[in-house]
């Protein structure tokens, strides 16, 4: 029998769990930053420079952390499914981690592209490691070279496909985010009715759906073992 297929949606907390900054946590980045200056695209337009030496930060930040246990424990559940991670988060640990199949919803801190056209994919380019963006440095159409970053005011050009994914799932796992962000928070509306939720996170989540779903208060690592024995030992697992 084919290999079912698991979609799994990762937030901040998951990253929080390998020193990742957030923003919504106690000591978080917004209690340093305020979001609409560094996170909006109306920021940019203000102060690019503040925005990309924020962005040049959190790419400094990011080379000093590891992939957490559960970023391991989700590309390891390849070894029996069919696996595809949308993440909300900018970081590459999910990479770093093994897994394969990663659809960036809010783009991706390790890359940067034109200010002109962000979403051009001839105009996206991976930065070596430690490698900043600077004023003045150009996209291939002459604009200034931005973070390759969604920003609150943009479209969220991978939405679709994320939907899509989360449409053809057998099993939807979604880990670490509280689900307020939208659209992303729209996607677990997309599950088909006999499609299993399991949510892992260490504190109650506000669940704008009517889908049923279970709820694992743990954080990503552990729940994720907890989740991961569960699917492996029980009739959910890839042949059954």
């Amino acid at each position: 029998m084919a290999r079912k297929h698991i979609v799994v949606l990762t937030g901040a907390g998951m990253s929080a769990e390998s020193g990742i900054s957030t923003f919504r946590d106690s000591g978080g980045l917004w209690e340093q930053y305020r979001v609409e200056d560094v996170a909006s695209i109306d920021g940019y337009v203000r102060n690019p420079e503040l925005v990309i030496n924020f962005y040049n930060e959190r790419r400094r930040q990011l080379l000093s952390v590891k992939p957490c246990l559960g970023h391991v424990l989700v590309a390891e559940l390849e070894r029996h499914f069919d696996v595809t991670v949308v993440t909300q988060n900018v970081d590459d640990l999910h990479e770093r981690a093994g897994s394969t199949d990663i659809i960036h919803l809010h783009g991706e801190l390790m890359k940067a592209t034109s200010t002109l056209s962000p979403n051009d994919p001839s105009q996206i380019v991976t930065l070596a490691p430690q490698q900043d963006i600077s004023i003045g440095d150009r996209a291939a159409d002459g604009s200034q070279l931005r973070p390759f970053i969604v920003w609150f005011g943009e479209a969220v050009p991978e939405i679709e496909r994320a939907a899509d994914e989360v449409m053809r799932a057998d099993i939807l796992v979604v880990i670490g985010t509280s689900l307020n962000v939208y659209p992303a928070a729209g996607l677990v509306n997309f599950a088909a009715r006999d499609c299993p939720i399991f949510l892992i996170d260490p504190k109650p989540v506000a669940w704008h759906t009517d889908h049923p779903f279970r709820h694992i208060m743990k954080g990503a690592g552990e729940g994720m073992k907890e989740l991961t024995a569960m699917l492996t030992n029980t009739d959910t697992a890839a042949q059954g």
